[in-house]
């Protein structure tokens, strides 16, 4: 297998950090000798979630056999996983806010035409469903644990708790016509054709897009390069794999 230098569009602040917590986790675990230093580690563990390279890929980039090319990114996200934020957390730092802004993706995965509770109809493709909550600029906040993509983002919302938290925090949402019946304190647009709305409910819809389009900055967040192909690990590894994410995004923020 041939082997070249490549670059990953993540900046030095992400690679620190995750070094940082790998370093402090083998201190912690008593870990000895291992092949790849907490940096090599690190570096690996990011071009896995940002490029999405397989493991015989990264293996043969950095001289470590597949099964420890595994054993070493399963072991840095399930690190950052747990240190992901909560729901709870993450609407205590969203009530800092006027208002927080609400919105679901479709993370693409490799399934097969049988595997119908994963195939989303809105998206004509198989996937799961990821809820994410941001703030009033478009900065990622949360990120739920992910659900099978034929279920609905407004049921999606309620499964997690989304609406109740935001209801007993009095945090005003602001999310798109899938969350219609939400309740709570959710805001949707005026549901219906764009002619058959009256001009003050065509001024509100325009208006209440203008504020939700911000969302989009934070699923593009969540959703890289690597999230924009399809998924190939078990459905079972993308929480940690979203939760991952979301930790590094935040540490690079603070």
């Amino acid at each position: 297998m041939l082997v070249y230098p490549s670059a990953i569009g993540l900046s030095n602040t992400h690679l620190r950090y995750l070094t940082r917590q790998l370093t402090a986790y083998r201190r912690e675990i008593g870990s000895r000798w291992r092949r790849l230093a907490p940096g090599r580690q690190a570096l690996l563990v990011l071009a896995h979630l940002r490029c999405g390279d397989t493991y015989a890929q990264l293996a043969a980039g950095f001289g470590i056999g597949i099964a420890t090319a595994y054993r070493y990114i399963t072991e840095a996200v399930g690190l950052l996983a747990d240190l992901a934020p909560t729901l709870a957390e993450a609407v205590r730092m969203a009530s800092t806010k006027a208002f927080a802004l609400l919105d679901g993706t479709l993370l693409p995965i490799d399934r097969i035409a049988a595997d119908r509770p994963f195939y989303s109809g809105k998206h004509k493709k198989h996937g799961m469903n990821v809820q994410v909550i941001a703030d009033p600029f478009g900065g990622l906040l949360w990120a739920s644990p992910a659900l099978p993509g034929a279920i609905h983002d407004v049921r999606a919302a309620r499964e997690h708790g989304i609406v109740d938290a935001l209801a007993q925090a009095g945090l005003p949402c602001w999310a798109d016509k899938g969350y219609q019946g939400a309740g709570g304190t959710v805001r949707v647009p005026y549901r219906g054709r764009w002619e058959m709305l009256s001009t003050g409910q065509q001024a509100v819809n325009r208006s209440h897009e203008k504020i939700r389009a911000l969302v989009e900055q934070a699923v593009a967040t969540l959703t890289s390069s690597r999230g924009r192909r399809k998924l190939r690990c078990s459905t079972t590894r993308i929480t940690s794999l979203v939760q991952a994410v979301l930790c590094l995004h935040l540490a690079s923020s603070d």
